[in-house]
């Protein structure tokens, strides 16, 4: 029996699927910062699906927020408007508009920020990913926004998700590099793959598919890449979160972290994880909170839950950790962005 047990933990650990489930995670004591941003008059947060910082500390904000429309009077209506990338300096104050009426900005994604501060917006709809240098002009274009949609939409085209080998995403979800400046672009919706690119965009190669078997997803909703260039993934539909070498090998899975939807790693010697199980948008009653994470897997410490006032959340989708206890949580299902100060 002893020899069956041991046999059977080395599987486990082998497969990369923890032999049992974490308990008695302790909770970390945190605070909201009340007032995090202060918006102009007459402008107002939508979805908040993406949140990011730079290096001088100023806060960028992706969100649904715009006048979305569609022409249908020609043979090939076509749509634009619908989100906005908003830039806050240190203290919240609102600094500028990036990219307003942008061609690429139709449904907010994710927003990124490079070593560079290059800033990286992530469009579900145009299903493009667009790199703006500091300044707010446009560097670099992946993706390709279709020249006109079907009115009325048509059902989604069969697929096992694994996409083309090209950077023509479906959906796409994130953005993320590693060391050597390779771009990794989470096309993770209707596709349920991950793209890489060099650093000057150029496709080197894909992998992944619908599917619930180790390197398949039933979606990937975020990724962040680690100092040796390992890849992980929030795979939510199926509970977990998966990680892979830098050229696509599976490499171990990390579960009980429930609809894994948002991730943020921090930096430095002693890097850690943070995951959010996130709620969906229809029940604000369960689920929510966040788990702080180390590189093997093992989960130090959670905060929060599912909810609508300060220190509870409504369906996280973005995490910035450029610090480890002050953290940016951009939310969809309550239209904002709290400021975490974590104990």
């Amino acid at each position: 029996m002893k020899l069956l047990t041991q046999t059977l933990l080395s599987a486990a650990l082998i497969a990369g699927v923890p032999a049992y489930a974490q308990k008695d995670i302790p909770e970390i004591k945190f605070d909201s910062v009340p007032n995090a941003l202060q918006l102009p008059a007459g402008l107002y947060l939508g979805e908040a699906a993406g949140v990011a910082t730079n290096s001088r500390g100023n806060i960028f904000v992706y969100t649904r927020t715009g006048h979305p429309t569609i022409s249908i009077g020609t043979a090939r209506p076509f749509a634009h408007g619908g989100s906005r990338l908003l830039e806050f300096d240190r203290n919240g104050a609102f600094v500028r508009e990036i990219g307003k009426n942008s061609y690429g900005f139709m449904f907010a994604s994710q927003v990124r920020i490079d070593p560079a501060d290059n800033i990286w917006v992530v469009d579900q709809m145009t299903n493009m990913v667009i790199k703006f240098d500091p300044q707010g002009r446009l560097a670099m274009l992946l993706g390709r926004k279709a020249e006109s949609v079907p009115v009325p939409a048509r059902p989604p085209a069969a697929g096992d998700g694994s996409g083309q080998p090209t950077d023509l995403f479906d959906r796409p979800t994130d953005v993320a590099w590693d060391a050597a400046g390779n771009i990794f672009v989470a096309d993770g919706l209707a596709n349920a793959r991950i793209a890489k690119f060099d650093k000057d965009g150029r496709f080197v190669k894909s992998w992944g598919k619908k599917g619930t078997a180790p390197g398949e997803f039933a979606n990937v909703r975020s990724i962040a890449i680690d100092a040796q260039g390992n890849v992980y993934a929030a795979d939510g539909g199926n509970k977990r979160v998966q990680v892979f070498d830098n050229d696509g090998n599976f490499k171990t899975t990390f579960n009980g972290v429930g609809n894994a939807q948002a991730l943020c790693m921090t930096k430095g010697t002693n890097p850690v994880l943070y995951v959010s199980n996130s709620n969906p948008p229809n029940d604000i009653d369960r689920d929510g909170e966040i788990y702080k994470m180390r590189l093997d897997g093992t989960i130090t410490g959670k905060f929060g839950r599912a909810g609508k006032l300060p220190k509870e959340f409504g369906t996280v989708n973005a995490i910035d950790c450029r610090n480890e206890n002050t953290l940016y949580v951009g939310e969809i299902g309550n239209l904002r962005v709290q400021k975490l100060a974590l104990h």
